[in-house]
């Protein structure tokens, strides 16, 4: 599943590679378990959209939140 996350106003704000969600720079910042997103620690904080057809995903505006500068 990897792929670019876009915010809900279509910046790039993340990638996914395996089971990791890292920032733009490269820093990893969550890990993956099929759509549901966990901070490091093992928090579940939200869900990926699964779109099979696409590795591009857009987040809606309640899930933004999770790729402020620090999340």
């Amino acid at each position: 599943m990897d792929g670019t996350i876009f915010n809900s106003r279509g910046i790039l704000v993340g990638m996914v590679r395996g089971p990791s969600i890292f920032d733009p720079r490269g820093q990893k910042l969550y890990d993956l378990k099929g759509t549901n997103v966990y901070k490091l620690s093992g928090e579940l904080v939200g869900h990926l959209p699964l779109d099979v057809r696409s590795s591009e995903r857009r987040l809606d505006k309640s899930a933004d939140k999770l790729f402020r500068k620090n999340p």
